[in-house]
């Protein structure tokens, strides 16, 4: 049977005012997805930065091949635009309801190119992330190229929550992409936050906010013809009235989950540059749909801050899981304990424990060895600055194999060196009580 639009089907439900914090519904969301490979990692795929930036009229285009992520009957489409029976109030409180299905998860894993992939995203949730983002796929690149989408787009049954994020400056190759994935996430969601130089090439992510007519109309298309719902991520403006005159807007053409980065495009450095939860703070109350907060978040404490400094509903954290993929449970770097060491503890865990456990969810879950190297990097940086030696004999083997990444782990053990994770003293009981994930 054909599904109906998200759009549509919310216009069939009865409507009522909607509460500033609604109840939580008790069931979740079906959950329907699958994994896409079985094969073994690739080795590392060409430079996508010219795919991501061709002109496509230039290229020859490779036939949409069948594939596990498109629509099972064919595309959901709409000519009407059904979201129009509903007042701002019906569309909110069928924002919040999903919202609530999902079970209001606040720990999130932001969106981050070649880095939050089902492996690293299996492996943040087993330590406590309560929903996380794909990376960012190319809309255009991911209709028109089967490799394209079997390499970079997997999951699995337990991979939910999930946002599959998109890059797109044309709406109707959105819509296509889209319609490929939405039967495997919760929201279909548009980057209009990446601030890269590609992004700018690109003509998408943050460099839209120069073309918000093209913006509206990306959100709209997506909520007329999507059965799931559309989240978007936003960078602020310098001025706060352009801000919130911009959130607006994407709640009126229909988003119905919005993620705040505080920082402007220009503003790249999240170690110089710390967000603005002020402006994150006037979104939340500005809107009637769910807002998440996205920077400033190095710990555990830095999360509770964020969301009681904001209101936000939930916290994005990209960098610091990247070093760190136990944050959400407690667990913290050494960096981040400094000035406070007699309050902290060793919490029995490592980094070269964490990048073990991901090497045993790519062996389940296989992506590209690009990615993989990527992490091995991020999660023993501090061990490769005292040993640089290992981090040399890394950068020299061109082709990796599992064997070689666990034989480097040891390596590093062999040399007597371990550098502990820590947990602040009140968190020690509550660790050992609920397992490794809080």
């Amino acid at each position: 049977m054909k599904l109906k639009p998200y759009g549509f089907i919310l216009s069939l439900l009865p409507t009522s005012k909607t509460p500033s914090k609604p109840s939580m519904a008790a069931s979740s969301l079906a959950q329907t997805s699958t994994n896409f490979h079985t094969s073994a990692p690739p080795e590392p795929a060409q430079d996508l930065d010219g795919l991501l930036c061709s002109n496509p009229r230039s290229e020859e285009h490779e036939p949409t091949q069948s594939h596990p992520s498109a629509i099972e009957d064919g595309s959901s489409s709409s000519n009407g635009e059904p979201s129009r029976c509903l007042s701002a109030w019906s569309r909110a409180e069928r924002a919040w309801a999903h919202w609530a299905k999902l079970g209001r998860p606040r720990f999130i894993v932001a969106p981050m190119v070649d880095n939050s992939e089902l492996p690293f995203r299996m492996l943040c949730r087993k330590y406590g992330a309560e929903a996380a983002y794909t990376p960012m796929l190319h809309s255009r690149i991911f209709t028109e190229n089967e490799k394209y989408r079997s390499m970079e787009f997997t999951t699995c049954k337990e991979d939910r929550p999930l946002f599959v994020q998109f890059c797109a400056n044309d709406p109707d190759t959105l819509l296509e992409a889209a319609q490929r994935v939405e039967p495997y996430c919760d929201y279909v969601d548009i980057n209009l936050g990446c601030p890269q130089r590609i992004a700018r090439r690109g003509n998408y992510g943050a460099f839209l906010m120069d073309n918000l007519p093209l913006v509206k109309s990306l959100v709209q298309k997506l909520a007329l013809n999507l059965n799931v719902p559309i989240s978007c991520k936003i960078r602020v403006f310098p001025k706060l009235e352009d801000t919130l005159s911009y959130a607006r807007m994407l709640e009126e053409a229909g988003c119905s989950l919005l993620a705040v980065h505080g920082r402007t495009r220009d503003e790249k450095d999240g170690k110089k540059i710390r967000a603005d939860w002020l402006a994150i703070k006037a979104v939340k109350n500005a809107l009637s749909i769910p807002v998440l907060a996205n920077g400033n978040i190095r710990h555990m404490d830095d999360v509770e801050s964020c969301l009681k400094e904001t209101g936000a509903d939930g916290v994005l954290s990209a960098e610091s899981l990247l070093e760190n993929p136990s944050l959400f449970a407690g667990f913290r770097t050494a960096d981040c304990i400094g000035g406070s060491e007699e309050s902290h503890k060793d919490g029995q865990l490592d980094q070269a424990e964490l990048l073990v456990e991901y090497l045993k969810f790519c062996e389940k879950y296989p992506v590209p060895w690009r990615m993989i190297r990527s992490h091995v990097h991020k999660m023993l940086g501090d061990w490769f600055r005292i040993h640089p030696q290992v981090r040399d004999e890394l950068n020299a083997q061109s082709k990796l194999t599992f064997e070689f990444l666990y034989g480097l782990v040891d390596k590093l053990r062999n040399l007597g060196l371990r550098i502990p994770l820590y947990v602040k003293d009140a968190d020690v009981e509550r660790i050992s009580a609920n397992g490794s994930a809080t």
